[in-house]
């Protein structure tokens, strides 16, 4: 197997790692574990799984005063209101229908780097951010043609929120993670997001079932997906990775349906579809050399890497 089809492969695993994010969510919400402490202790776990990692591999580096305000707002955005979203889109609308709205970051990334990056989006960008926008029209019709899930106004919400935070992982992530490594930067980004959750957090008894589900949320679908996706990244070309990568939503979606039963109708798989294209299209047209290798600690210009 060539170097670029081993990374291929990573990016697809780490692309399923990341789809049963959703399945893990679901399963915790089922056995009465809320969304908020959902979010707690996904990034308390994998902030605790990076910080070893850091410390295992010495890559700890202090923060100058400018970063740490950088750090303190992506913390906030990035982990705090991305992960209590995500769980709260799964909650009010489904695993698919969160992760479809998730896939809208692209459309985001375009709509804010002009003011917060002071880049200038080509027009083909603007049209596959409509393109987006359809879309996002036709989920929120999920239903129609024979769906199961009900799709409201919370869900759609919730989703774009999801959607918008996960933007920031370009938007601010990629300059924090300029000359530091990626497992030093979540060691202190995700404690920091865990502790802005801590005062909203309806704590509950939970079963041995939802401490495991809690485990494989933040070290299989957190850390190890990270991890997983760097190592793809480094094998191959960006530009591919963008494209293995929203394998993620089909994934989840996917086993939305075969463990919980969940499906959308026929008009929100269309505005799925949609979602998907724009965001493989806004990433690829975003990209000034598409064949060229991209280092692992800097995402590429569509946010794929951090569900």
């Amino acid at each position: 197997m060539t170097t670029e089809g081993a990374g291929l492969l990573l990016v697809l695993l780490a692309a399923v790692l990341w789809g049963l994010l959703g399945v893990f969510t679901a399963g915790l919400l089922a056995v009465g574990v809320g969304a908020i402490e959902i979010a707690f202790w996904r990034a308390t776990f994998a902030g605790a799984a990076f910080a070893l990692h850091a410390s295992a591999v010495r890559s700890w580096r202090p923060f100058d005063r400018r970063t740490t305000l950088g750090v303190a707002v992506f913390a906030a955005v990035g982990v705090t209101a991305f992960y209590v979203a995500i769980a709260r889109a799964v909650e009010t609308g489904g695993i698919a229908v969160a992760f479809v709205l998730l896939y809208t970051a692209p459309a985001w990334v375009t709509a804010l780097a002009g003011p917060i990056l002071g880049e200038r989006p080509a027009r083909r960008q603007w049209a596959w951010v409509a393109v987006a926008i359809l879309g996002v029209a036709l989920v929120a019709n999920g239903t129609d043609g024979g769906g199961t899930v009900a799709v409201g106004p919370a869900a759609i919400a919730w989703g774009l929120t999801a959607g918008l935070a996960y933007a920031s992982y370009y938007l601010l992530g990629k300059r924090l993670l300029h000359g530091r490594s990626p497992e030093a930067l979540y060691a202190v980004v995700l404690p920091l997001g865990a502790l802005g959750i801590a005062p909203f957090v309806a704590w509950s008894a939970k079963p041995p079932l939802a401490w495991s589900l809690l485990a494989g949320l933040a070290l299989v679908s957190t850390y190890a997906a990270y991890l997983v996706y760097g190592l793809g990244l480094k094998r191959t070309r960006a530009s591919l990775a963008v494209v293995v990568a929203t394998v993620e939503p089909v994934v989840a979606g996917a086993l939305g349906w075969a463990v919980f039963g969940e499906r959308l109708g026929a008009v929100g798989l269309v505005g799925g579809a949609l979602v998907l294209t724009a965001a493989v299209a806004v990433g690829l047209t975003a990209r000034g050399d598409p064949g060229a290798p991209q280092d692992p600690a800097t995402p590429p210009r569509t946010p794929t890497n951090v569900a």
